[in-house]
């Protein structure tokens, strides 16, 4: 019976050999999900734009929502500018663990061929998330210029902001991913588990909001520091604790590793399950 590596090695060394199929069958997805429409590719930018229109009537005109802590001078829109920058990094994460419990069992073709890469699927799920979360990136900028804003030097703090969470999302699919093939409710309760951890975390306040010994127990939701180093960087111009990013970091390596090493052992018993 083959063995698959589990080295966390193995996962730069296949990201390297596989770079063009990953890149190829990305691109045929973010494609194919618009083939057809009237608009295509549009839809990539019309979606984030009505739904900053809408976060922004809502929240500033209807229920005229003020961002905690934001100060006297908040302009109308900055709560939906708050709101949309954490929506958009939980639906980088909750896209990427959404579909990895159907991932293997959607692709039954690719368990039958030896040659293929199973462990590139979360690769592509991610490609697909990054490019939706980098148009929705782009839609809040031009908003939040619009508004009156300017961006300064802290922006560029962004990639290594996000990049824990490139990490996090790739290892939480490859685990999912390859237990979905031997468990079938957990596409059922991953659902449940994304739409809790969205009010968990601070998408519709900021941490500071909550009481001190709450803020304890959200500290250990990963999701929550980077939100609020997105907001700080992108909307706030402050600069992040780099020891704090670099510890952040190797926490969501050391996810992603063991979600690499779940899945390389479990892969063998694919084709038998499926």
């Amino acid at each position: 019976m083959e063995r698959f590596s589990t080295s966390p090695v193995e996962i730069l060394r296949s990201v390297k050999k596989y770079r063009q199929l990953i890149t190829q069958m990305t691109h045929r997805e973010i494609i194919g999900r618009y083939k057809g429409s009237v608009f295509g590719l549009l839809w990539a930018f019309v979606t984030p734009i009505l739904m900053l229109a809408v976060y922004t009537f809502v929240f500033s005109v209807v229920f005229k929502a003020r961002w905690a802590g934001g100060g006297a001078d908040q302009n109308r829109a900055d709560f939906a500018i708050m709101l949309f920058t954490g929506m958009i990094v939980f639906g980088l994460f909750s896209e990427c663990i959404n579909r990895a419990p159907g991932l293997i069992l959607g692709n039954p073709n690719y368990v039958k061929r030896v040659v293929f890469p199973l462990h590139i699927l979360p690769w592509i799920v991610l490609g697909t998330a990054l490019f939706n979360a980098f148009v929705s990136f782009l839609v809040l900028i031009i908003f939040f210029l619009l508004t009156d804003h300017s961006l300064t030097w802290a922006v560029l703090y962004l990639p290594l902001v996000l990049l824990p969470l490139v990490f996090i999302s790739v290892g939480l699919s490859w685990f999912l991913s390859a237990l979905g093939v031997y468990l079938r409710d957990v596409g059922q309760t991953v659902g449940i588990f994304t739409t809790v951890l969205m009010f968990l975390s601070p998408v519709f306040y900021p941490m500071a909001s909550l009481p001190e010994k709450y803020q304890l127990y959200l500290r250990f939701n990963p999701l929550a520091g980077i939100i609020e180093h997105t907001r700080d960087v992108l909307i706030l111009g402050v600069v992040p604790n780099v020891a704090h990013l670099l510890i952040s970091l190797a926490i969501s390596i050391c996810i992603a590793w063991l979600g690499f090493a779940w899945f390389q052992k479990t892969r063998r018993g694919f084709a038998d399950v499926i």
